[in-house]
């Protein structure tokens, strides 16, 4: 089985206005890079979806404000960084329709793993809130779609993004169904992710990194998270991939390198393999230096392609 990568022509409609860090051609630059790999990946488009999955995530009320947010010109603020325009609603909805058909590839064999090229990202969202470039939770919509949809009784989602799922952790953080995992500098933006943030059943774990770690430093750190991984011993993976650790990335300050983001997909990957059947689907997250982005996606793909 390969591959697949999915994404949508609907992220280019998606206008967060001039100079905003969160814009077009992040996903431009990561899907015309990851075109190198040629016919070791299938590429699929999102397909439609049954969107009451989303209100498994996000509350009534919110996507009632969400719904009429969406402006007919121009650009709107939900929140003084998180910005929508008349494209950005089916840019975002085809985001979560891409880790639904992900995890359909995956459950039902058809591909041993599937990266999602897709924004706005989502992993700050809460289930009533927008913030930091987010609209829908993605991830956690993923997560909420494995447990209800297909009845999975343990899901896991490792954020390796340098900012905290603030999002996600809100979302789950009473769900023992859900080990949430998030290696992020801190404090930092958005202040959440501290090591006493455990969850209700102590299904969170918080990973915080200092401004200026290294990647030895990191990778040491990073054994936590596989062993916590294996502890939880979950029966599918989900990976929010942020690529803002990366030692260029202008809104952040750990000095990753593009080649560790290799190396943090091969080694979740080789748990994977022992306890999931390597079943995992990656979405993208953060990243905001193009060059950082487009290689680290690059090294991510080549390590998803390889296993």
């Amino acid at each position: 089985m390969k591959t697949s990568v999915i994404t949508s022509l609907t992220y280019q409609n998606h206008d967060t206005g001039p100079s905003h860090p969160e814009r077009v051609d992040r996903v431009k630059v990561v899907n015309e890079e990851l075109k190198k790999f040629d016919k070791k990946i299938n590429w699929f488009e999102p397909k439609l979806f049954d969107h009451s999955i989303i209100e498994k995530v996000h509350n009534k009320n919110y996507l009632e404000k969400i719904s009429i947010s969406f402006p007919k010109s121009g650009i709107q603020f939900l929140d003084g960084d998180t910005i929508v325009s008349p494209g950005s609603k089916e840019a975002a909805l085809d985001a979560v329709g891409s880790i639904i058909l992900g995890i359909d590839q995956v459950v039902n064999k058809e591909f041993k793993n599937t990266f999602c090229s897709v924004r706005p990202p989502g992993h700050h969202a809460e289930s009533d809130k927008a913030m930091g470039f987010c609209i829908y939770n993605n991830v956690a919509i993923g997560a909420a779609y494995l447990l209800h949809h297909y009845q999975y009784k343990k899901v896991a989602i490792i954020d390796y993004d340098v900012h905290h799922g603030n999002g996600t952790q809100e979302i789950f953080y009473n769900n023992s169904n859900v080990l949430y995992i998030s290696t992020h500098q801190y404090p930092f933006y958005p202040g959440t992710g501290s090591v006493n943030e455990k969850g209700a059943s102590n299904n969170i774990l918080n990973i915080p990194l200092d401004p200026g770690t290294s990647s030895d430093v990191y990778f040491n750190s990073f054994e936590n998270v596989l062993k916590k991984l294996k502890s939880f011993n979950p029966e599918f993976i989900l990976l929010s991939s942020g690529f803002d650790a990366h030692q260029k990335d202008p809104l952040a300050q750990v000095n990753l390198k593009s080649k560790d983001f290799y190396e943090i997909t091969k080694r979740i990957m080789n748990v994977a393999g022992n306890i999931c059947d390597g079943r995992i689907v990656s979405i993208l997250e953060g990243g905001y230096d193009l060059d950082a982005l487009k290689e680290s996606a690059y090294e991510h793909v080549k390590a998803l392609i390889e296993n």
